[in-house]
């Protein structure tokens, strides 16, 4: 054990420090290629092996959802009552700007109605 020792702190001197930088990308998946084909970034992300269950029993039977099959249905169903909320809201802000739209038309067309008129043998001449 001694002879290693000394062995090992013997090379260990010789040694001159060297520094080692990474050079990994930040991604190993070329996301490129991926969205050109129409396939999502993360390839666990959608699919049979996440969609689809584990296992099927061979007399019919459903089988059960997986804890993260139920946890993306979820996920699913909020998202979709999200855009439903949403899409109705927009269709308020549409008729709503067309309501103050009218409105506003129809309070200038009631401004200009109401501006100085003509007085006195003026007025007496449009009558005419």
């Amino acid at each position: 054990m001694l002879q290693i020792t000394k062995l090992c702190l013997a090379t260990s001197s010789g040694i001159t420090g060297q520094r080692h930088v990474a050079t990994t990308a930040a991604r190993a998946i070329d996301q490129k290629w991926r969205a050109d084909k129409g396939l999502p970034e993360n390839p666990n992300a959608f699919g049979p092996l996440t969609n689809l269950p584990d296992y099927t029993f061979l007399d019919g039977r459903p089988t059960p959802l997986g804890s993260n099959q139920k946890k993306r249905l979820l996920k699913q169903q909020e998202i979709a009552t999200k855009i439903v909320e949403l899409s109705g809201e927009l269709e308020f802000a549409k008729q709503r700007y067309e309501r103050n739209k009218v409105a506003a038309a129809t309070e200038k067309q009631r401004i200009i109605e109401n501006k100085l008129k003509p007085k006195g043998h003026l007025m007496l001449q449009q009558k005419k």
